[in-house]
C-alpha cells in the first residue's frame, strides 16, 4: 500500500497557518460561520459522485450497484447532513441568542432518567425514518432546567472561549468519519483542525478538500498525509492543544503511553503520559446484539435476519458498529431457525476484498480458533467470505470472541441458560456489561408484542445497558449516521483504561454532560430500509438521499420513495 506523505516542513507550515488563525475562529460571528457551513454543504454534494466512486474502486464495489449504496449511505449523506444540522442550530442561535429546546423534547423516560428527544424533529424526518426516536439520556446530576441551558452550549453568551488547535487522527475505514470529527471540532468544540489522513483512505483527502474549500481558503482547516511518523510528527507539535482519534486501543496506547510496552508500563507506573494534551478518542468495541426471544412469524424473522445480516456484511464488517456477537436464549424454540436465517442471507453475499489491513489475518485467526466456524462461500485471493461461529459457551472465563473485534465480515453467537425471559434478559445485559469489550454501542431485538409483556423489565434492561449508543431494532450505525446525537463511549474511560474511549463527537444540538442516546425503531417496516444489503436499489436511493439532505424539501420525497418501494 502506498502513502501519501506531507514532509515535516508542510506539516508544521499546517500548524503555524491555523495557530494563527485560533483566535479569530474563536471569535468569528455566527452569520459567518453559517455562511462557511452552507458553501461546505454545496462543496460536498458537489464532490460526492466522486467521493463514492473512490470508495468503490478501493473496496472493489461496482458503483453502478446496490453494493455502492454503502459507501453513499455511510459516506456523503452523514457529512451532507451534519454540515445541514450545524447550519439550523446555529441559525436558531443567531435568531433567539440561544438554542431553546421544545417543550415536549425534554422527558422522563419510564424509569426516570432525564432525556432530550433529538429525533425526529420535524414531518419530513418521521416521514423518511418512520417510527424511529432518539433520546438523548443526561447524566443523573442534570436537572430539567440545567438540561435546557445545555442545548448550544458552545455559544452561550456567558462563555469565554479562547482560541485552540486540534489535531484529528483520521479513520481509515468509513468515509464520514474523519470529515464530522473536523465538524465537531471546529463547531461544537470551537477548534481549527488539522485532519491527517489515514493512510488506508487517504484517497479521499483531495476530495475532502475541495469539499470544505470555503474552509481551508478561510484558514480555520489544514489536510495533511502520512502514516504513523508524521501522526506522531503532529501530535508533538507545541501548536497543537489537543488531539483526537479514531481507531483502536493498542494504537491509541502507543501514542499516549510509548511506543514498547516496557515503556507503557513504566510511564503509568509513575502516571507521566507520553502526551499530556487533551486526548480524546473512538476506539471500537465488540458490539453485542441481544436477540429477546418472541413468537415471530415467518416474515418477522426474516426480516430481522436481513437486519442482522446488514449489520455484519456492511463494509467487510471493518467498522466499530458491526454486529460481532448475537446473544441468544438457548430455550427460545426459534433460536436455530433465526440463526440458520441470518447464515442463508448471508451466504448470498458476495465474498468482499479485504480492503483493511489486518483484516484477513483476524479472519483466519478467529476461524481457526473454533472448530464450529463455517465459511458460508467460497473466497479466493484477498477476499473474504462471511462466516458464522455460532454456540461459543458463554461460561468461558477468556474467550477471543468477547474481547476483541473480528474485524471481518464473521457473525458470533453465545446462547444463554435461563428460566424465562426476563431471566434471559437480566442475564444478557450483565453479560454485555461484564464480559465483552467496549462500551461503544450496542443492539437489541425485541417483538411489540414481547415488549408490552416484559414492559418495565425490558426498559430497566435499556437503562442498565452501559454503552454509549443503545439501538432497539435498528443497527446502531442508524445512530451514527444520523448526526444528531453524540455519538462516542459510554462516559467514565481514562487514559489509562481508555476501553472504547473518551468523549463524543456529533451532537449537532451541542448537548452537554450526556450519558448516553437511545434509537428505538420498527420491529418490521416497510419497504425495508435502504441501507440492508438486500435492498436491490440502495446505490440509487443513498445517491437521492444526499440530494435531500443538502435541502430536504417536500418535492424530493417521492424520488427517494419510489427507489427505496423497489427492494
Amino acid at each position: 500500500m502506498s502513502v501519501r506523505r506531507s514532509d515535516p516542513r508542510a506539516l508544521d507550515e499546517a500548524v503555524e497557518v491555523l495557530a494563527d488563525r485560533k483566535d479569530e475562529w474563536a471569535a468569528l460571528l455566527i452569520p459567518d460561520r453559517i455562511s462557511l457551513l452552507r458553501r461546505c454543504v454545496d462543496g460536498y454534494l458537489r464532490c460526492a459522485p466522486q467521493i463514492v466512486a473512490a470508495g468503490c474502486q478501493a473496496k472493489r464495489l461496482n458503483p453502478r450497484s446496490p453494493a455502492a449504496g454503502e459507501e453513499w449511505m455511510s459516506g456523503p449523506v452523514p457529512v451532507i447532513r451534519n454540515l445541514r444540522l450545524l447550519v439550523e442550530s446555529l441559525s436558531r442561535i443567531h435568531r433567539d441568542g440561544y438554542l431553546a429546546l421544545p417543550d415536549d423534547t425534554v422527558r422522563r423516560t419510564p424509569t426516570g432518567e432525564l432525556a432530550v428527544r433529538v429525533f425526529p424533529a420535524d414531518s419530513l424526518e418521521r416521514f423518511m425514518y418512520p417510527g424511529t426516536r432518539i433520546d438523548v439520556w443526561m447524566q443523573p446530576d442534570v436537572d430539567e432546567a440545567g438540561v435546557r441551558g445545555m442545548a448550544g452550549a458552545a455559544y452561550r453568551a456567558d462563555r469565554r472561549v479562547e482560541g485552540r488547535v486540534a489535531l484529528v487522527l483520521g479513520a481509515g475505514n468509513v468515509a464520514s468519519i474523519g470529515p464530522m470529527d473536523v465538524l465537531h471540532k471546529l463547531f461544537v468544540e470551537n477548534q481549527v483542525v488539522v485532519l491527517k489522513m489515514h493512510p488506508v483512505n487517504d484517497y479521499l483527502g483531495p476530495l475532502l478538500e475541495r469539499g470544505f474549500k470555503a474552509l481551508i481558503d478561510a484558514g480555520f482547516l489544514r489536510v495533511v498525509y502520512g502514516d504513523a511518523q508524521e501522526g506522531q510528527h503532529l501530535v508533538h507539535n507545541p501548536a497543537v492543544d489537543e488531539v483526537h482519534m479514531t481507531g483502536s486501543t493498542a494504537v491509541h496506547d502507543r501514542i499516549v503511553w510509548g511506543d514498547t510496552s516496557e515503556e507503557q508500563a513504566l510511564r503509568r507506573a509513575t502516571g507521566v503520559p507520553k502526551v499530556a494534551k487533551r486526548f480524546t478518542s473512538e476506539l471500537g468495541c465488540v458490539t453485542p446484539t441481544i436477540v429477546v426471544p418472541g413468537h415471530w412469524s415467518d416474515g418477522e424473522l426474516q426480516y430481522q435476519a436481513e437486519n442482522v445480516a446488514t449489520m455484519v456484511a456492511h463494509s467487510a464488517s471493518c467498522t466499530c458498529t458491526s454486529a460481532k456477537l448475537l446473544i441468544t436464549w438457548r430455550g427460545w424454540p426459534q433460536r436455530r431457525r433465526f440463526l440458520e436465517a441470518i447464515a442463508a442471507i448471508l451466504s448470498k453475499h458476495p465474498p468482499r476484498h479485504a480492503y483493511y489491513p489486518g483484516a484477513a489475518g483476524q479472519y483466519d485467526r478467529f476461524l481457526g480458533a473454533y472448530p464450529q466456524s463455517r465459511r458460508l462461500d467460497r473466497a479466493s485471493g484477498d477476499t473474504m467470505a462471511c462466516a458464522t461461529i455460532y454456540d461459543i459457551d458463554p461460561s468461558l472465563a477468556v474467550d477471543l470472541a468477547f474481547r476483541e473485534e473480528a474485524w471481518s465480515p464473521i457473525l458470533a453467537e453465545t446462547a444463554i441458560d435461563a428460566a424465562g425471559e426476563a431471566e434471559f434478559l437480566d442475564s444478557a445485559v450483565r453479560f454485555c456489561n461484564e464480559r465483552i469489550f467496549g462500551t461503544l454501542s450496542a443492539g437489541m431485538i425485541v417483538q411489540p408484542a414481547t415488549y408490552r409483556r416484559l414492559g418495565n423489565h425490558l426498559d430497566r434492561a435499556v437503562a442498565d445497558l452501559r454503552y454509549g449508543t443503545v439501538a432497539v431494532n435498528h443497527w446502531t450505525a442508524v445512530g451514527f449516521g444520523l448526526v444528531v446525537a453524540p455519538w462516542g463511549a459510554y462516559p467514565g474511560h481514562t487514559l489509562e483504561d481508555v476501553g472504547s474511549g473518551i468523549g463524543a463527537v456529533h451532537n449537532t444540538l451541542m448537548l452537554e454532560r450526556t450519558l448516553k442516546s437511545v434509537l428505538w425503531g420498527p420491529f418490521r417496516t416497510s419497504p425495508k430500509p435502504p441501507w440492508f444489503i438486500t435492498h436491490r436499489r440502495a446505490h440509487t436511493v443513498g445517491r437521492r438521499m444526499a440530494a435531500f439532505e443538502a435541502s430536504p424539501e417536500w418535492w424530493r420525497l417521492p424520488g427517494i420513495a419510489i427507489a427505496a418501494a423497489r427492494p
